[in-house]
């Protein structure tokens, strides 16, 4: 693709996704737009083994706009980057079309693996704020990753992830907990607290009994 289509492709895609975007002009002072056009001119160079150079390009960008998105990643069409401070995007990183990322999202490594060390993402994926996607896992297409979510595992297909360390709390559609909130995304961990509250109860409840049982029996062998 050319850099002007490139160029027009972002332009419709930012539109397309933010409603605060009035004009085109006003998507030429957005920091996505360009992170990551900067980032397809460094990744040509990095192809070309011109790495210190496709490095510059990057970094420079990354102080700019607060993106940093290494050259050797690689990245399809319709990118989403919003409100994009603290994004970070690894070197062996691969994203699919029609991706989102928000606020603070790190695709990165667990800084142990050698050779392929960073996510790969699929087609129409959606990434929350703050959210950590470490290592070579797979995230598959149709997923949405919950703003704070910690991932550090494959994610099949058509799921929603949630939680630290994340996990898959809906699937095809199907929700795997029966008492999740209709409107927002679950949370799993408090879910669990719960659980662990009401085994508490029942516990104390049980050992309060035994403790009365024994009490009774003791009283009874007292009066004989």
């Amino acid at each position: 693709m050319k850099y002007r289509d490139y160029v027009k492709q972002e332009i419709a895609v930012i539109k397309d996704r933010d409603p605060a975007i009035k004009s085109d002009k006003e998507v030429y002072l957005y920091p996505s737009f360009k992170a990551i056009l900067k980032y397809r001119k460094a990744h040509k160079l990095y192809l070309k083994g011109e790495y210190y150079k496709a490095r510059k390009i990057s970094q420079k960008t990354a102080r700019q706009t607060g993106i940093e998105i290494h050259p050797g990643a690689q990245i399809g069409e319709g990118l989403f980057i919003d409100h994009g401070h603290g994004v970070v995007i690894g070197e062996t990183a691969i994203i699919g079309n029609n991706v989102t990322l928000y606020q603070g999202v790190t695709l990165g490594g667990t800084g142990k693996e050698q050779g392929k060390r960073h996510p790969t993402l699929g087609n129409n994926i959606m990434v929350g704020a703050g959210a950590k996607i470490l290592g070579s896992v797979t995230i598959g297409d149709n997923c949405k990753i919950g703003a704070g979510s910690v991932v550090l595992k494959d994610v099949p297909a058509n799921s929603t992830v949630v939680g630290v360390p994340g996990r898959v709390v809906i699937q095809d559609s199907v929700r795997l907990f029966d008492d999740l909130d209709q409107i927002h995304l679950p949370d799993p961990v408090m879910q669990d607290i719960e659980n662990l509250k009401q085994e508490n109860a029942r516990l104390k409840k049980r050992l309060a009994h035994l403790e009365n049982s024994v009490n009774e029996s003791r009283s009874s062998y007292d009066d004989n």
